[in-house]
């Protein structure tokens, strides 16, 4: 099943989020889940924010999803606070 989004709205994906200690262990992060998301796909009304973009949104913005066990979370383009460039 595919999602397109519809006017300004973005699909994302959470960034994936691993956290290493100086030697190099990764920890499992049991703490609140960080802001950064994959932009999936983008409406035909968003301009400047392409599918592959890194961007950062509100904790609590957008509406959460779960297709084929992955989640996403639906986002209005006004939601977006960043994006992330190198």
């Amino acid at each position: 099943m595919k999602l397109k989004p519809m006017a300004d709205n973005l699909l994302l994906k959470q960034a994936e989020a691993m956290e290493t200690t100086a030697s190099g262990i990764i920890l499992a992060a049991a703490k609140e889940k960080p802001a950064f998301y994959e932009v999936i796909s983008a409406g035909p009304d968003v301009k400047g924010i392409a599918a592959g973009d890194r961007v950062v949104v509100g904790n609590y913005t957008g509406s959460d999803i779960k297709l084929d066990g992955v989640d996403y979370k639906f986002v209005k383009l006004e939601d977006v606070l960043a994006v992330v460039t190198d």
